[in-house]
């Protein structure tokens, strides 16, 4: 596996750069709160149950019994934590013939957008883009979405708003784009931090999945032609699945491009670029992010790869190996894809050791004891 420090075409770490406006806060009105999904379980399965293949690697050893109670001290939206925010990253071509994936990351968007900027503070940019259909299509979204997002007119007041016309301007700009091939397309999962504010935003079947103190908590829905509320969309819209296929060409029921499916500008298409947002108020027990592509959620589960991520960053406190320990394993599991990867911590500072209450320790018994057991109370 080539060494994932090495700078790619397939990569963007963005230093430099200007921009002239202000920032006051995030959008009111969250489409999604993270509150509602604090009970989901943290054994939640993956979601394509028929692509999830057994865990052969020593590296995922659960941590603690997912259903049990943890210590971990207590979170407010209105804490005096302030994320420190830090990432690495991986991609690696897998099996295919092509490398068709990009990624993103702008650790300080301070620097990126220059002194003039006016927003909280930390401000961050990560992206990751699966394309297909030409080696371009990636690459073209991975160099424009975050210009469209800042130099959107609603930037300053309206985050979800820009984010979402952004992403519009990048589907429209496939079209006009004569470097791409009408068929050219492609995913985009975005992660925007501003302060203690996070907005991702996807189109596609990448995802976004946050490590909430040895939790998985997924912040991204898996665009897939199957998907219920995906179908009846495309079905209403004149569109047709087949062999989980939309329209007998294309795996996902989103996507930047593809303009073959869409047909002309204005019109309605059971292709949709708009992308699903989700925005979360971070806080000490939020520790990382993980995005990726599908090639690793293939053959890994969330709550596999949040595991496996806390157990790296105890060791070494390291995103950028992290992230490679990842795509190593996904490798090791036999993946059909491409693979891209971007670890984001919000900390310093290694996840802490979870103590489990002494009561809610679970005891066994051997099955000698069992059976002794059921012997001692036959004969009561």
């Amino acid at each position: 596996m080539a060494p994932a420090t090495d700078v790619s075409p397939h990569s963007t770490r963005l230093e430099g750069g200007r921009f002239q406006g202000s920032f006051n806060s995030m959008e009111d009105g969250n489409e999604g709160s993270l509150e509602n999904m604090n009970q989901i379980n943290a054994a939640k399965p993956p979601r394509n149950l028929s692509a999830m293949r057994h865990c052969t690697s020593s590296a995922w050893l659960p941590e603690r019994e997912p259903d049990v109670p943890v210590k971990s001290p207590p979170s407010s939206e209105n804490s005096g934590f302030l994320p420190v925010v830090r990432s690495g990253s991986c991609s690696e071509k897998g099996p295919k013939q092509y490398m068709e994936d990009e990624f993103i990351c702008v650790d300080n968007l301070f620097q990126y957008l220059g002194s003039a900027a006016n927003f909280p503070s930390p401000g961050a940019f990560y992206g990751v883009f699966d394309g297909h259909g030409g080696l371009d299509a990636a690459s073209f979204t991975r160099k424009n979405i975050l210009k469209f997002i800042v130099e959107d007119s609603n930037f300053a007041t309206g985050t979800k708003k820009a984010v979402k016309s952004a992403f519009m301007k990048a589907d429209h700009a496939f079209a006009d784009a004569k470097s791409l091939d009408s068929s050219s397309g492609t995913t985009a999962l975005t992660a925007l931090i501003l302060g203690k504010t996070m907005l991702i935003a996807n189109v596609g079947d990448s995802r976004a999945v946050l490590g909430k103190r040895g939790r998985a908590i997924e912040l991204s829905k898996d665009h897939k032609p199957n998907c219920t509320s995906e179908r009846l969309r495309i079905e209403k819209l004149g569109g047709v699945i087949y062999d989980g296929y939309l329209n007998g060409q294309l795996s996902v029921a989103r996507a930047l491009g593809d303009w073959h499916i869409k047909g002309s500008k204005g019109s309605k298409s059971p292709l949709s670029c708009e992308p699903e947002l989700e925005e979360i108020f971070l806080t000490e027990e939020d520790e990382f992010l993980i995005m990726g592509c599908d090639g690793l959620w293939d053959v890994m589960s969330s709550q596999c790869a949040v595991t496996m991520v806390r157990k790296e960053l105890m060791q070494h406190n390291d995103p950028e190996r992290s992230s490679r320990a990842l795509v190593k394993e996904a490798l090791q599991r036999n993946t059909c894809d491409n693979l891209t990867v971007v670890v984001v911590c919000f900390s310093p500072e290694p996840p802490p050791r979870i103590e489990i209450p002494r009561s809610y320790k679970r005891r066994s018994i051997s099955a000698e004891g069992l059976d002794l057991l059921k012997g001692v109370l036959n004969n009561i």
